[in-house]
C-alpha cells in the first residue's frame, strides 16, 4: 500500500482596483485574520489562501497608483480570475475604476477569465449598494465571462471567505 498526498490546486488570483480600494487591507485579512496598517503598494504583495484541503489561491495585490496602471498586464501570466476591488463609498472615482476595468478586460491574456468585483467598505456611509456599483461599472455588459459582484469589509472581515470560495467556484466552471 503506498501513502501519497493528495495535490492540491493552487490556482492564481490577481487583485487589481484603483489605489484606496482595499486591495493590500483585503489580503492582509484574508491571510492573518487581522487589520493591518497598510501603505500605498509599490509592485505587488503576494500570498496564499487556503481555501481548504483540496484548493489554494496565491493572491497577487497589485498596486492601483495610476502611474501603476500600464503595468498592470506584466501579472497576468496564468492569471485564472481576477478580483477586481472598488472602493463602495467614493463614488466620485467609479467612472475612473470602470475605465480601468475594461481596459485591463480587454487584455488577451483575461480573456474568459472570471471576475470577482469586490464592492468594500461596505461599513462605511453613504456606500453604494452592489446594484449601484454594477451599473456604475457596467458589468452586465461583461457576457463574454463569468462574473460576480459581492459586497464587503476588509477591516470588519465581512464578506471576504465568501467571495475567495465564489472565485474558486467560478474557475471550475465550464464558460457559456
Amino acid at each position: 500500500m503506498s501513502l501519497h498526498t493528495p495535490v492540491k490546486d493552487v490556482i492564481q488570483v490577481i487583485l487589481m482596483g484603483l489605489d484606496s480600494a482595499g486591495k493590500s487591507t483585503i489580503l492582509a485579512r484574508l491571510l492573518t485574520g487581522q487589520v493591518m496598517e497598510t501603505s500605498p503598494t509599490i509592485g505587488f504583495n503576494v500570498g496564499t489562501l487556503d481555501l481548504d484541503k483540496k484548493t489554494s489561491l496565491t493572491l497577487w495585490d497589485v498596486g492601483g497608483q495610476k502611474h501603476m496602471r500600464p503595468k498592470w498586464r506584466l501579472y497576468l501570466d496564468d492569471c485564472e480570475a481576477l478580483v477586481f476591488v472598488v472602493d463602495s463609498s467614493d463614488q466620485s472615482r467609479m467612472a475612473e475604476a470602470k475605465a480601468a476595468l475594461k481596459k485591463i478586460l480587454g487584455e488577451e491574456k483575461l480573456q474568459g477569465v472570471p471576475l470577482m468585483v469586490l464592492a468594500n467598505k461596505k461599513d462605511l456611509p453613504n456606500c453604494m449598494n452592489i446594484r449601484e456599483v454594477s451599473n456604475q461599472l457596467e458589468l452586465p455588459s461583461y457576457t463574454d465571462r463569468h462574473w460576480e459582484i459581492q459586497a464587503c469589509s476588509a477591516v470588519k472581515g465581512l464578506g471576504l471567505q465568501q467571495a475567495f470560495i465564489s472565485v474558486s467556484k467560478m474557475i471550475k466552471k465550464p464558460i457559456i
